[in-house]
């Protein structure tokens, strides 16, 4: 038996449809498994059980990664296929069953979407799958030693960040005598390519207690080190997706998208956004998806501080203690 799953370009739509991956393992537990995702998802990959092959799709013109999978996938039998890209590929290759991603047009969250397409019951949790040299990665750049507070103040798109002086103003709000983690170590998390953008928080923070990883992370380190963390708080962001895949007390920020698509998902995590909406930002006079300016603004420091209480609460976090 043989599975192949045809999965997300971005790293967050990757963790919120990977409760699809881990249906179909359940489902067919003996059967072999190829992955295909683009390049910064597929590393989420690498430690799923039963993984025989993961193939890349580095964009190429004409369509030439999607060539390149149906050359590697044509000659054998499938017994199920599930495809998050609607690609031609699915309809090309002999298969048993074929699961496909709809178009969606309500405002269901893209967990439930994904979901959908295999006809759950019930949404299916996103996870992770990680390996002993992530995990142990992760105890030595985090050891024991009191409470984390994990900020992730970047995204792949300047006008999703929050400003970085008030990450700073939250952590010192969080982590100070009268807040809910006192003295708790503070790691900071970016993707790829955007530690410049991180630097204006991992500067700010005092060197006792400051735990720099922004940037310098594979994707499944990342995750691990995550999981060590009592509570996290960043942009709509692929790490955001991860900690609350993780289980960590999530807290997503949010303005120009839409946290009812792509809010942080479980029961600890929640998301909160601007005073503005979502189409009362896209309706400003010179909104321009094009430009890094950030439209997050209008969310205080205030409100970002009572909704990380809340959720420490709901958690069960112990307030003051690791």
């Amino acid at each position: 038996m043989q599975l192949l799953f045809i999965g997300p370009t971005r790293i967050g739509d990757a963790v919120l449809s990977s409760g699809v991956l881990a249906w179909m393992l359940a489902r067919w537990p003996k059967a072999r498994l190829t992955v295909a995702a683009g390049p910064a998802a597929a590393p989420l990959y690498a430690e799923v059980p039963q993984l025989e092959d993961l193939v890349v799709l580095d964009k190429r013109p004409l369509g030439g990664h999607w060539r390149r999978l149906w050359w590697k996938t044509v000659g054998r039998y499938w017994t199920a296929i599930a495809d998050t890209r609607r690609s031609a590929v699915t309809w090309l290759v002999p298969a048993g069953r074929r699961y496909i991603m709809g178009y969606e047009r309500s405002g269901r969250h893209k967990v439930v979407q994904a979901s959908a397409m295999v006809g759950a019951a019930a949404p299916l949790e996103p996870c992770v799958w990680l390996g002993p040299r992530h995990r142990q990665a992760a105890q030595d750049l985090i050891p024991p030693g009191g409470p984390v507070l994990a900020l992730a103040p970047t995204a792949n798109w300047g006008g999703k960040q929050w400003p970085a002086e008030r990450f700073v103003a939250l952590a010192e709000r969080l982590t100070g005598a009268g807040g809910p983690l006192p003295g708790a170590r503070i790691a900071v998390f970016a993707g790829p390519g955007e530690r410049p953008a991180a630097m204006p928080v991992v500067e700010a923070i005092p060197p006792p207690r400051r735990i720099d990883v922004a940037g310098k992370l594979d994707l499944l380190t990342a995750a691990a080190c995550l999981g060590r963390a009592h509570l996290f708080v960043g942009n709509d962001s692929g790490l955001m997706h991860l900690a609350a895949a993780m289980s960590v007390p999530t807290l997503g920020l949010f303005g120009p998208s839409r946290e009812e698509h792509y809010g942080p998902w479980g029961p600890r995590a929640r998301a909160v956004r601007t005073e503005l909406s979502y189409d009362a930002i896209l309706a400003k006079p010179g909104y321009d998806y094009t430009r890094h300016d950030s439209h997050m603004d209008t969310l205080p420091v205030d409100k970002v501080s009572a909704a990380a209480l809340e959720l420490l609460e709901r958690c069960r976090v112990r307030v003051g203690a690791e």
